[in-house]
């Protein structure tokens, strides 16, 4: 098992692992005896020092170091982050190598699915938003809450879902009142933002007013979702 360490690299604190940790953990692979031999330490540094990557990338991903070996006497190493052990390792063909390029691939697939469902869930809730925005102003709402419907509402969604206001979001996002907060969402989330809104919707075009369905919500729908820190 590779492991990492927090490291102060450079004065910012670096999630790291060291080039003796790769030397341990990635086997070499021979393939023409088809058989897997210890990987040396000295093979990991000449295969950084090989990379052919950018100065800026190297000093951005890679930092000297060094350690005590078993005799006591004090020799190099490389301290490697994330983005530098997947640089480093993808010339790798050990079969250890292997897994963690898939494991890598299948990762960025992932996460192009999630993006994806993101972009649908995204281009339904503007419909959605136009038709709740819509039914408020048709319902006089908005003149009556002195032009604070439609935040009220979102407001009334949000705690019922998730226990927080969109002005808590946004200060936990770290965003400020002009950034688009459904963009920090997930598509799970954006999709129970999106069928509650048009509960609401539809409850206004019935004529109930904003306590009614508040009381409904808080009732009912009382933080349904439990997000992922």
């Amino acid at each position: 098992m590779l492991e990492v360490m927090v490291k102060k690299v450079n004065k910012e604190e670096k999630i790291v692992c060291t080039s003796l940790d790769v030397a341990e953990t990635f086997t070499y692979y021979d393939e023409e005896n088809k058989r897997e031999y210890t990987r040396e330490h000295k093979a990991v540094l000449r295969a950084i020092r090989e990379l052919k990557c950018s100065d800026k990338f190297r000093g951005e991903h890679f930092s000297p170091s060094t350690y005590i070996d078993s005799r006591g006497k004090e020799q190099p190493c490389e301290l490697i982050d994330k983005d530098g052990l997947t640089m480093l390792v993808m010339g790798f063909s050990d079969p250890k190598a292997i897994k963690f390029k898939e494991a890598y691939i299948q990762q960025f697939n992932h996460m192009e699915k999630l993006l994806k469902e993101k972009f649908v869930e995204r281009q339904k809730g503007i419909t959605v938003r136009h038709i709740v925005t819509d039914m408020i102003k048709q319902s006089q709402e908005n003149e009556r809450m002195h032009g604070h419907a439609y935040s009220l509402y979102t407001d009334m969604i949000y705690k019922a879902l998730f226990g927080k206001t969109a002005k808590q979001f946004r200060e936990e996002f770290g965003i400020g009142k002009t950034d688009n907060l459904r963009e920090c969402f997930t598509a799970e989330e954006l999709k129970s933002i999106q069928s509650k809104e048009m509960l609401v919707s539809s409850l206004i075009d019935c004529g109930w007013g904003y306590a009614n369905i508040k009381t409904f919500l808080d009732e009912n729908c009382q933080n349904q979702i439990e997000r992922k820190e």
